[in-house]
């Protein structure tokens, strides 16, 4: 059992992994959530300082669901973040096209150099199991 301080609130609580929030603020913070994903869909040209001060959620917490993916914008949305690799503009994701083709491509060929051929073991001449006289 791992138990671990809320880092909200402070309560000591049963950690199960993810995010170190207790069951309740873990709660609260999905309430949030919900407000924030109601806001955006209500006031499409808002911008993240709006949402930020209208929903009383920080714009670290935004940035944060945006990296993760749970909140996402269309094209003529004011809101963006930036890549992590190069600093474009994104709406979605830690990284933009540009940097996550380069990013798989680096991996698939780093894949690809250690799935070298394996040697092939030499035939033997007499594949039979042997005996030691006595």
């Amino acid at each position: 059992m791992d138990v671990k301080n809320c880092k909200s609130c402070g309560r000591l609580f049963n950690y199960m992994g993810g995010e170190k929030l207790c069951p309740a603020c873990r709660d609260q913070l999905e309430e949030i959530f919900q407000t924030v994903k109601r806001y955006i869909e209500e006031h499409p040209g808002a911008n993240i300082n709006e949402v930020s001060s209208e929903c009383e959620v920080s714009t670290n917490q935004l940035k944060q669901w945006i990296r993760e993916e749970r909140l996402t914008f269309s094209e003529d949305s004011p809101i963006t973040i930036e890549c992590e690799q190069c600093g474009a503009p994104i709406r979605s994701g830690r990284f933009c096209d540009a940097c996550r083709g380069r990013i798989t491509n680096t991996l698939s060929n780093a894949y690809k150099r250690t799935d070298a051929p394996k040697p092939q073991k030499k035939e033997r001449e007499r594949e039979k199991m042997r005996f030691l006289d006595n």
